[in-house]
């Protein structure tokens, strides 16, 4: 118990320092290249973050195991938008673009949406996956060409004073720190909860759903303190995105990923905590902290709902 908890506390040492560099790269990169602080939240630091998810729910389809690919994938989608937003803006209110609002948002809203009708016939099949991955393929090439509109106005700025040779490593070095620093946690976590005898079901609801969130809770978490909002809004909604036309996308390319019906009832709450996010913020501009409590206690409720 006593070395599991030492590694505990290792791995969040790890999450945070990770998430530390990690933002200031993508913060300097994004400033080097001219490109919208909430693009590198959407694709970098998002599919970055998103690592963990990915690599579990991958997994979990070629070893056939549907529950832990879905369930990942929702469980996470809900805890990023309550438990993560809802941490961050309960530290400092969140400001949020137009952009976000009027796209990213409504998009995250029917995507999630779209999952939903794919599994009410309680499969993802291959030509559900071939539909998400596409709708990918065009949300990237979307934000390519925002990125080059961006660019091309603000060509003559150049903000950062942190050398690339820098930021480079820093990015790199501080995604693999998250990642590493979340699977040991993750690992110390379940022993720890093995020893005190909590089930298997209740660790993969509980640890093994916030264990994949780790990367983007501690960089959504630095990017808010360090005033960053847009990479930390950016890096939830892009990961949401992500999770879902990447990573079901191509689980359902590997092996028809079985949707089972009791996930029914976690893609409404997934959809309705989408929905909450995308009317705060078109009506305040921003997650203002009542909010970030509201989700909180909005997940709460949902814990209490699953156990």
């Amino acid at each position: 118990m006593i070395l599991q908890i030492i590694l505990l506390a290792v791995g969040f040492a790890m999450l945070v320092k990770g998430a530390d560099w990690f933002v200031g790269g993508a913060v300097c990169i994004a400033d080097r290249f001219h490109i919208p602080p909430i693009i590198i939240g959407l694709t970098i630091v998002a599919m970055g973050t998103s690592a963990p998810e990915a690599a579990v729910s991958i997994t979990s389809a070629f070893q056939g195991v549907a529950d832990i690919t879905v369930g990942n994938i929702v469980g996470s989608n809900i805890m990023n938008i309550l438990v993560i937003l809802g941490i961050s803006a309960a530290i400092v209110p969140l400001s949020v673009t137009k952009s976000t609002i009027r796209v990213e948002m409504p998009f995250l809203i029917g995507i999630t949406v779209l999952l939903l009708l794919q599994g009410i016939d309680g499969t993802i099949s291959l030509i559900d996956g071939i539909v998400l991955v596409a709708i990918f393929a065009l949300y990237i090439a979307y934000l390519i060409i925002r990125t080059i509109r961006y660019s091309a106005q603000t060509e003559d700025e150049e903000i950062t004073t942190m050398k690339m040779s820098k930021a480079v490593p820093m990015l790199i070095i501080g995604m693999v720190l998250i990642v590493w620093g979340s699977n040991i946690a993750v690992e110390a976590a379940t022993a720890i909860a093995r020893i005190v005898g909590m089930s298997e079901r209740t660790i993969g609801l509980t640890i093994v759903a916030l264990g994949t969130s780790l990367p983007e809770l501690v960089t959504s978490t630095a990017a808010a303190l360090k005033g960053e909002t847009d990479i930390a809004i950016g890096n939830i909604v892009g990961s949401n995105l992500f999770n879902i036309l990447f990573v079901l996308g191509i689980s359902a390319l590997i092996i028809p990923v079985p949707f089972a019906k009791a996930f029914a009832v976690d893609m409404i709450f997934a959809i309705a905590s989408a929905v909450f996010l995308f009317a705060v913020c078109k009506f305040k501009r921003q997650l203002p902290r009542w909010s970030g409590f509201a989700m909180l206690a909005g997940y709460v409720g949902y814990m209490f709902y699953l156990l």
